[in-house]
């Protein structure tokens, strides 16, 4: 089976996002855990870690879109 330039890119971008966002995802919850619970700043950076998720792919997506392959 062979694939396209566009579609390999397409994977591993969406790919080092998904590992980004599971480390960051991790290291939250490692970081800011009170007595086996997250806390409030734990929350925050938990949120933040999704909103960057979604910047980057959003980012990601138009980049890929405007590219003559």
């Amino acid at each position: 089976m062979d694939i396209g330039r566009e579609t390999f890119l397409q994977i591993v971008i969406s790919a080092v996002a998904v590992v980004l966002f599971i480390s960051a995802a991790v290291t939250v919850s490692q970081t800011y855990v009170v007595d086996s619970n997250l806390s409030p700043t734990g929350g925050y950076a938990l949120v933040g870690a999704i909103g960057l998720f979604v910047v980057f792919m959003t980012a990601a997506g138009l980049w890929l879109e405007r590219q003559q392959f």
